[in-house]
């Protein structure tokens, strides 16, 4: 299947090439646009923004046990921590649209409720610590930090609701013990804090833009030391993961991070360089027309926030590639409520995704689901782009 799938890339490519018309202008500032908003991430994001986010996801994934999450999920769980755990858990563990799937099916099995385990499903993807430092990055902090608060307060609403629509099945449904690897714990949580903490403050003060005259002494003081603050913080980090962690767990890290590296950024050059040549950059069209957007996602009116939840629930998106893909359609005129509402629909499901779903815990269960995320994203939209 992997050779299959190299021959198709291949094959596409070269018949593109073949194809494309490029002496068209429009298809020529199409291809023109690619380049240069993949361009813009390189110098822009890439080393100042993700490198750092992808060595926080690797530690987040390595030094964060698992199995001390996922106990919280138990039918002998507490119901607000199981809640509390399974909105955030996102954050957490750092997975992916298809590697939650997997985790979700372990644990619905295993005991955990449906109101917990559609909570953590939900929040597993929607609140991935790289998706949520870069759409702050490109596409304004605000938008960042709607993201976030939605996905957190989706997750648990989502959960809720599904627990009262399917509490008669819930108390029926018979559940086993979950066998989950012992926890192996060899500094204490404020410790991991401290390191979690300091890589943080690298990543914000590495990415610090250069602020406006009229912004303020303090922020331009900040900025004027920030190499210095970042070069300070890389030696205290140095320093932490040489007295707290062994050679093995260090070499564990820098190899996650290395993981997640090697699977996102072919994917998000790819998507950068498809929404640079459909969309093009902000003020600068590309081969879909700007009215085409307008007429469909522009403004903040209930059919657009709609088609925007509907068309992020159905899509894939590979890890990241929707932030390019939003750039390109805000760019273009799409409002701002809307673009949150594909943010917030988008990540947890798809139309592969459902599929998955509905095997595990039936088609009913799965459709109201997945209508809950869409009214809810679509309300989102409309009040953000209203504020």
């Amino acid at each position: 299947m992997k050779e299959r799938t190299k021959f198709v890339w291949i094959a596409g490519l070269y018949l593109a090439a073949y194809l494309m018309p490029w002496g068209s202008p429009t298809i020529r500032q199409a291809g023109l646009e690619a380049f240069m908003m993949l361009q813009e991430y390189a110098r822009q994001h890439v080393l100042t923004c993700l490198v750092p986010a992808f060595f926080i996801a690797g530690a987040i994934s390595v030094f964060v046990s698992q199995a001390s999450v996922l106990k919280y999920f138990g039918a002998q769980a507490k119901k607000v921590l199981a809640y509390s755990v399974a909105s955030v858990s996102g954050a957490i563990l750092a997975v992916c649209s298809c590697t939650v799937l997997p985790l979700f099916a372990g644990i619905y099995a295993r005991g955990a409720g449906i109101g917990p385990a559609t909570a953590f499903l939900y929040s597993g993807p929607a609140i991935n610590v790289l998706a949520i430092i870069l759409t702050g990055r490109i596409l304004g902090w605000q938008m960042g930090l709607a993201r976030a608060i939605g996905a957190i307060c989706f997750a648990l609403v989502v959960g809720l609701l599904m627990a009262f629509f399917f509490r008669k099945d819930d108390a029926a449904r018979a559940t086993g013990p979950m066998h989950l690897p012992d926890e192996e714990e060899n500094r204490s949580l404020a410790q991991n804090g401290i390191v979690m903490a300091v890589m943080v403050l690298i990543l914000v003060f590495a990415a610090f833009a250069k602020p406006g005259p009229d912004e303020g002494v303090v922020w331009q003081t900040l900025f004027g030391v920030k190499w210095y603050l970042t070069g300070g913080l890389l030696l205290l980090l140095a320093w932490l993961l040489k007295a707290w962690f062994d050679a093995d767990e260090r070499t564990d890290w820098v190899e996650s991070s290395w993981g997640f590296m090697k699977q996102i950024f072919p994917m998000l050059a790819i998507g950068v360089l498809a929404a640079g040549f459909l969309l093009g950059r902000p003020g600068h069209p590309a081969l879909i027309p700007e009215a085409w957007i307008s007429a469909l996602v522009g403004g903040n009116s209930f059919s657009a926030n709609l088609f925007a939840s509907l068309s992020g629930a159905l899509m894939y998106f590979a890890t990241l590639t929707e932030i390019p893909i939003l750039q390109g359609l805000m760019g273009a005129g799409m409002g701002k409520g809307p673009a949150l509402a594909l943010l917030l629909a988008g990540p947890a499901l798809s139309l592969p995704n459902m599929i998955v779903i509905s095997g595990v815990m039936g088609v009913k269960k799965t459709s109201v689901f997945v209508a809950i995320v869409v009214v809810m994203s679509t309300l989102a939209g409309m009040i953000y782009g209203a504020i």
